[in-house]
């Protein structure tokens, strides 16, 4: 990905723990490098193409300046996702925090914090099978939508699938939902959580009925097993109603695990299941 860069912008502000720091201020330096395409702006010689760099300086100094903070690595935070939410062509971003004049009492040069922060591709599986199941998936696809830190949602067709595991219940509507989020992957669990809670969520019966029904199938190529999450989702590959959907959405998505696309995968269940 191609890169704009903003080398060293001096902003005179008033962040620290010390007492001194808050009131008199000191100088930080901010450098940044924004992931994006240059190609188009390339091309068309348009600005509105491209990242104003002059509006990301300006914008850094605003809020460097907006509020104060005792830690540098939580000025960098901040900043970081008001930049990645305010610039909506700024895919990703590396940013260096330098405190020149940290008050150590000894000689150095600066102290600097370094993180990197961007827009994560994620994919997640949505089910109802009671009530209205179509209202219940809306609602939750909804919640999504209407949250700062996720963008470009989109959703693809329901379909009709016979319940899993335990089969003494209706059948399910289910669907594949795509999205960016700049939430990492057990924030995003919380959030579908806190959704599926609001939408009447009961976690009663393993394979049960349910209001709603949010699962992370991918995020990203990260591979994450821990007792709250398993990404991708560990039962992904033997799942039709998961596979079909997800299919419609992102055929080309690669399992991180076993090298296979969704398509791929979505034809191996299909002819298991016709053997």
């Amino acid at each position: 990905m191609d890169e704009i860069r903003i080398e060293n912008l001096e902003v005179y502000c008033h962040h620290g723990v010390l007492k001194e720091e808050t009131v008199l201020g000191q100088k930080f330096l901010v450098s940044l490098t924004l992931f994006t395409d240059t190609r188009q702006a390339g091309k068309s010689d348009d600005l509105s193409h491209s990242i104003d760099y002059a509006s990301v300086a300006h914008f850094v100094e605003e809020r460097m300046k907006g509020k104060n903070y005792k830690l540098i690595e939580a000025a960098a935070e901040r900043l970081a996702e008001d930049i990645l939410m305010a610039f909506p062509l700024v895919e990703r971003l590396r940013m260096e925090l330098k405190k020149p004049w940290a008050p150590i009492l000894l000689p150095l040069d600066t102290v600097c914090v370094c993180i990197e922060r961007g827009w994560q591709t994620v994919y997640l599986s949505v089910g109802s099978n009671m009530g209205d199941k179509r209202a219940h998936i809306e609602k939750a696809v909804e919640g999504l939508k209407q949250d700062e830190k996720i963008r470009r949602l989109v959703v693809s067709s329901l379909i009709e699938t016979k319940p899993y595991g335990y089969t003494e219940q209706e059948d399910f509507l289910n669907g594949a939902i795509g999205l960016q989020t700049l939430y990492t992957p057990e924030e995003l669990l919380d959030k579908i959580h806190e959704i599926e809670k609001e939408g009447g969520r009961e976690r009663t019966l393993h394979w049960g009925p349910r209001t709603i029904d949010l699962d992370i199938v991918l995020y990203g190529d990260e591979v994450i097993q821990t007792d709250e999450l398993t990404i991708p989702h560990r039962e992904m590959h033997l799942r039709e109603f998961v596979l079909s959907p997800l299919a419609e959405l992102a055929p080309w998505a690669k399992h991180p695990v076993l090298g296979y696309t969704v398509s791929e995968l979505e034809r191996k269940v299909r002819s298991t299941a016709n053997d």
